[in-house]
């Protein structure tokens, strides 16, 4: 019989990390090594670290991993390793090694690991690295992710900290991975939602970062388990300004307001406003649309802060290129996150 992998875990994909309240916390005591070369580090942190070996190059390296959060081994490595990969991309890198970071209980069947390892070598390929081994032990929950290395150059990092008023924003991918994942669960949506939420959730940022190179935007991060608030509240506090977002815009997966309509959320939405709900305002924003800028989501789209004249352009060849994109607000000054109806 075919092993069900959501069946062994508590909790799945990006909904798996730590609360980020508490991440902070543990961090903020932190005093990383001083190092000139050291560009981005816990000072403050973001998608990724970057080091700088000369002038024209300096690497990009992080690593990401969680439980399952679909039954499907080979859906479950794809999204696991543009998981990982995808912090590359956010940071203007391109990748360029991986390694595999692998739990798994002994007695899963072969075939189910071959199919998790098989799936994110191809999706490593794909985006133009290598996957050129890794670490693997036992666990009674597996968890698969990668270490990624990748190359920037050092003039050419998209920061979380530099998005300046005046900027428009746009996203690149819908919101509701987490919702319709739950939904799936409750009975609320069907196999149709979560095969396109699969889809999003197995698609590589890659070829967005590849248009916006030539657009130099001012910020960057990817939308991943603190959600779409959470992440904003981030780059507004790293950037000194206010991020103000229209909730009617924010594009959702089919079946994922439908889920938030039902009072249904899940488990990282509680942890999400744990960590960022002082810092955001939504006068008169309806409950379900707060649901769905708190759902942590997997492998998500950029968030994207770039000078409001370049947003046309942007969009012009975004959709000539037939990828998605909706803008979805702007910067001003102040500080904090304003979410607007």
């Amino acid at each position: 019989m075919a092993v069900k992998l959501t069946d062994l875990v508590t909790s799945g994909g990006c909904a798996a990390k730590y609360p980020a309240a508490r991440l902070q916390e543990l961090l903020s005591g932190f005093v990383p090594a001083e190092a000139e070369d050291l560009l981005v580090g816990l000072s403050p942190a973001d998608d990724a670290a970057v080091y700088r070996l000369d002038d024209e190059t300096a690497l990009v390296f992080t690593l990401d991993f969680f439980p399952p959060l679909v039954d499907d081994p080979r859906d479950f490595g794809t999204i696991a390793a543009t998981n990982a990969l995808n912090d590359v991309f956010a940071m203007g890198g391109r990748p360029l090694l991986a390694l595999s970071i692998a739990e798994f209980p002994e007695d899963l069947p072969q075939e189910t690991v071959a199919a998790v390892l098989e799936a994110a070598d191809v999706q490593v390929r794909r985006a133009g690295a290598i996957l050129a081994g890794g670490h693997t032990i036992r666990d009674k929950e597996p968890k698969y992710g990668l270490a990624v290395v990748g190359t920037v150059h050092p003039e050419a990092i998209w920061p979380k900290a530099g998005s300046r008023s005046g900027d428009a924003l746009f996203l690149t991918k819908p919101l509701g991975t987490g919702l319709v994942l739950h939904g799936a669960q409750r009975g609320l949506v069907g196999d149709e939602e979560v095969s396109a939420a699969v889809g999003w959730m197995t698609t590589l940022n890659g070829e967005w970062a590849d248009v916006l190179r030539a657009f130099r935007p001012n910020a960057v991060t990817d939308v991943t388990g603190f959600g779409l608030l959470g992440h904003a509240h981030e780059m507004a506090e790293r950037s000194r300004v206010r991020l103000v977002l229209d909730s009617f815009s924010w594009p959702a997966l089919d079946g994922a307001l439908e889920v938030a309509r039902a009072g249904e959320k899940t488990g990282g939405d509680r942890r999400n406003r744990d960590f960022a709900d002082a810092h955001v305002t939504a006068d008169g924003v309806p409950d379900e649309f707060l649901t769905l800028g708190w759902d942590p989501q997997t492998a998500g789209g950029l968030l994207v802060s770039l000078p409001a004249d370049k947003g046309t352009a942007l969009q012009a060849e975004l959709d000539a290129r037939g990828l998605f994109v909706q803008r979805v607000g702007q910067v001003e000054a102040g500080a904090g996150v304003d979410v607007r109806v």
